[in-house]
């Protein structure tokens, strides 16, 4: 009696243990299989194998009763069944009793073969199942041939020599764990800590000393710094992957540890590559640099947002499958339906999108060009996925849909090579032809004389007779690219013509009424003298105030 009471025991420990969440309570039944092999059901033969391989309960050759051996090169069984165990241990892949099936024509009904197999986890170890052989349960054939293989899968680059090193420590328990497993939990905080020291002496110290020395420190300092340093905690991430299943510690605890590292994998990949966009970015925006064009310029920052917003979408893809082992085709399937409703409800955002596009093709303008466009009038400041915005001469800001801008007639303003300069001179009827001919000669010489000028097209002619004033037309090309010098250049040819005008005696003519009286003996006329000579005045100015600019 006691003896079956110490069996229930030393099993309801077990119970609590990785393998299991529940085992059965009843004494006769536990007596049983502690007494015998049971391979009747999936579910006497996995509790057969499990159990007889605790530490308690170590009887290796019980459990590789449950291996069929039938087709295995080796027979061997003791050392296939203790691997077996290390895989679901280093998989961290939790058995649970109590689910899985006690009966003895169990089929899978899942796989649609109506066979007797029983699979303990198809996306970790699909390999892995338990088949009916006759009239009992066992490891098929071929999960046994690819126990192996499957070993070294799970403890590569030779770490599955360390668990059969490390038990030779000690089996004394501290903390729930054994020596063994502390020391090496130790050695392995040690080597994350010499790791990290490593990395960050390479990363930090000589890979920045040679970006420094090779004129590049702004480069590798905001740019190749922050990648290298994420790269670093990753292969630090993939020391511990490595290594930490070693330690075999207990299911429940291993099996979130794995999840948090699988889930660091892709995470940390996936801000390497969200840094890197920056990288590509700076690249590209020392390319645009080095090109005439603004419109470049705004396409770099763009790019830079839309590959960081596609490594999200694709990272997020992966953590959730390989970090959280979620099915993301379902999901997948679900955007592609639902993004058709999408781009029904978003049709104008899709315009606009698309008409982004074709600014950046087309480039029927670039930034800090004036365009003007119905109620459109001003200056591009920046051109964005959706809209424009557009600085007014009022200084307020104008947000353009891109979908309008790409169907509307623009005016640009920004590509003229020329700006032109049209007014009309008003001088007094007083003035005399000749003195009127001297002025315009005066005023191509001014045309001639301004370093802005177009040379080859400027018109300068007496072409009208008005109400009040005789018309002179001045009708000139400025070769300047921006509005602000254009108006430097006209107060400069307004400041010369004023000045020729001065110095001739030229009166600018506004609209006025004058009121005509007989002049009396001691009233002198308001109308003043022309006393000739005007071709001679016209020649100094031009020698004194062109011929400097000229030369």
């Amino acid at each position: 009696m006691l003896k079956k009471y110490i069996l229930l025991f030393s099993l309801l420990l077990w119970m609590s243990s990785p393998v299991s969440a529940q085992l059965v309570t009843d004494p006769k039944q536990v007596y049983e299989v502690g007494q015998s092999l049971n391979l009747t059901s999936p579910y006497h033969t996995t509790l057969t194998f499990f159990y007889n391989l605790e530490e308690g309960n170590y009887k290796p050759e019980n459990a590789a009763k449950a291996l069929d051996l039938s087709d295995a090169q080796t027979k061997d069984g003791q050392r296939l069944a203790v691997k077996l165990k290390q895989i679901f241990e280093g998989k961290g892949i939790i058995v649970r009793i109590n689910e899985i099936p006690n009966e003895q024509n169990y089929q899978d009904s899942v796989s649609g073969t109506s066979e007797n197999i029983y699979y303990f986890d198809k996306k970790k170890l699909p390999g892995i199942f338990l088949q009916k052989t006759e009239n009992n349960w066992k490891f098929s054939a071929f999960s046994v041939s690819q126990i192996d293989e499957l070993h070294s899968e799970t403890y590569p680059y030779g770490t599955a020599k360390l668990l059969n090193i490390l038990p030779k420590i000690g089996n004394e328990e501290y903390l729930g764990l054994h020596l063994w497993q502390l020391v090496g939990l130790f050695i392995l905080l040690l080597l994350i800590f010499f790791s990290h020291w490593l990395f960050t002496l390479v990363v930090d110290k000589v890979m920045l000393y040679l970006f420094k020395r090779y004129g590049y420190g702004k480069v590798g300092e905001d740019y190749i710094l922050p990648v290298a340093r994420v790269i670093s905690i990753y292969l630090i991430v993939v020391l511990l992957s490595l290594f930490i299943r070693v330690l075999q510690l207990p299911i429940e605890i291993w099996s979130w540890i794995l999840v948090v590292l699988r889930t660091l994998k892709p995470f940390l990949i996936t801000v390497i590559f969200y840094k890197m966009a920056d990288v590509v970015a700076a690249y590209f925006a020392k390319l645009a640099t080095k090109t005439e064009s603004t419109l470049d310029d705004q396409l770099v920052p763009l790019m830079r947002k839309t590959l960081k917003a596609f490594v999200i979408i694709v990272g997020t893809m992966f953590i959730l499958r390989d970090g959280l082992n979620l099915d993301i085709i379902p999901f997948l399937t679900g955007l592609s339906i639902g993004g058709v409703a999408i781009a029904l409800a978003a049709q104008d955002t899709i315009k606009n999108f698309f008409g982004s596009i074709m600014i950046f093709i087309d480039k029927p303008f670039q930034v800090g060009d004036w365009i003007t466009s119905g109620d459109i009038d001003g200056t591009v400041e920046e051109v964005g996925f959706r809209s424009t915005r557009v600085r007014t001469f009022r200084n307020s800001l104008m947000y353009v849909p891109n979908g309008k801008i790409a169907d509307a007639i623009l005016d640009n303003h920004g590509l003229r090579q020329y700006r032109r300069f049209y007014t009309t001179l008003t001088i007094t009827y007083d003035t005399p032809p000749a003195l009127i001919e001297e002025f315009v000669k005066g005023l191509r010489e001014i045309v001639l004389a301004h370093p802005r000028t177009r040379k080859d097209a400027y018109h300068v002619y007496f072409n009208n007779l008005s109400s009040f004033s005789q018309d002179i037309m001045f009708y000139i090309f400025f070769e300047v690219p921006t509005w602000g010098e254009e108006l430097t250049c006209r107060h400069e040819i307004l400041i010369q013509i004023v000045k020729l005008a001065n110095s001739i005696g030229v009166r600018f003519a506004f609209p006025t009424q004058t009121l005509h009286m007989e002049s009396f003996p001691e009233k002198k006329t308001l109308i003043p003298e022309y006393k000739g000579g005007y071709e001679a005045k016209v020649h100094d100015f031009v020698q004194q105030e062109l011929k400097p600019r000229k030369d």
